[in-house]
């Protein structure tokens, strides 16, 4: 088991200042999931999603970011996935929702230097029922991973939790993609798989009040090994299979935790 870094724990200052990041995402994710239908495109989406960022007074955390030196950066500020597309496809015009397609949406606010990150995966019209359980699945296991978040808990709690789940449903969880500790930056350690981390060879890390993490179970209808687009950006499903993903970012608590972007 491995202690957290005393600089990843966040002072009462700037927990305020990430809860009011993260109030203000989830209040614009209210707006973009009205929207989506049959006949929008994700530039639609894009569109609507900066111009509440600006009103907001922040700025599109993914926009432009570069996961490392040298990458491309990341041409929206929405991530929007469509079926087996699992996480970071670009929101560019062309892309068109179809009846029966599934949408994940996931964005971050950077709001006066406080960062929030959340996601949801909805459906397109009437999608079909293997689908739907899809996302009641997705959004069960996160809701799992968050009881498990409280102090003196450690990262396993929540893998172990989210990936019994999931194979209990028959579905399966992403290995190659994880959650991660956020808040002053788009990205901060620790990474927190998604299954049990004895898998994963990442550090055990233990749980403590005011610690801000992004947990975010992508969970494919099939196998979980990944494939890269050719766009350079997209990460799809080997298999082709369906995939969602539900993301929200929690505090760490005294006595629990926090759920900073739900309303």
């Amino acid at each position: 088991m491995t202690e957290l870094m005393s600089n990843f724990i966040k002072t009462p200052e700037q927990i305020e200042g990430i809860k009011a990041s993260c109030k203000a995402l989830a209040l614009i994710f209210v707006e973009l999931e009205k929207l989506v239908k049959p006949g929008v495109s994700t530039a639609d989406l894009e569109d609507v999603a900066c111009k509440l960022m600006a009103k907001t007074g922040g700025r599109p955390a993914f926009k432009n970011y570069k996961t490392h030196h040298g990458a491309k950066p990341f041409p929206s500020a929405l991530c929007t996935s469509i079926n087996e597309e699992i996480v970071h496809g670009p929101a560019l015009p062309g892309r068109i929702l179809k009846e029966g397609d599934i949408i994940g949406i996931d964005a971050g606010l950077e709001l006066n230097g406080y960062y929030s990150d959340m996601a949801r995966t909805v459906a397109v019209g009437k999608i079909s029922p293997e689908a739907a359980k899809l996302l009641k699945v997705t959004q069960a296991a996160l809701d799992l991973a968050i009881d498990q978040v409280k102090p003196g808990n450690t990262l396993n709690h929540i893998g172990v939790a989210i990936q019994n789940y999931v194979e209990a449903n028959g579905m399966s969880v992403v290995r190659d993609l994880v959650g991660h500790g956020v808040g002053l930056d788009v990205h901060e350690d620790p990474q927190i798989p998604h299954y049990a981390i004895k898998e994963s060879g990442l550090p055990n890390v233990k749980l403590q009040a005011g610690m801000v993490l992004a947990l975010e179970p992508m969970v494919n209808l099939g196998d979980w090994p990944i494939a890269d687009s050719p766009d350079g950006f997209t990460f799809i499903t080997a298999d082709k299979s369906l995939s969602a993903q539900f993301e929200d970012t929690i505090l760490v608590t005294e006595t629990g935790h926090e759920i900073l972007t739900r309303l």
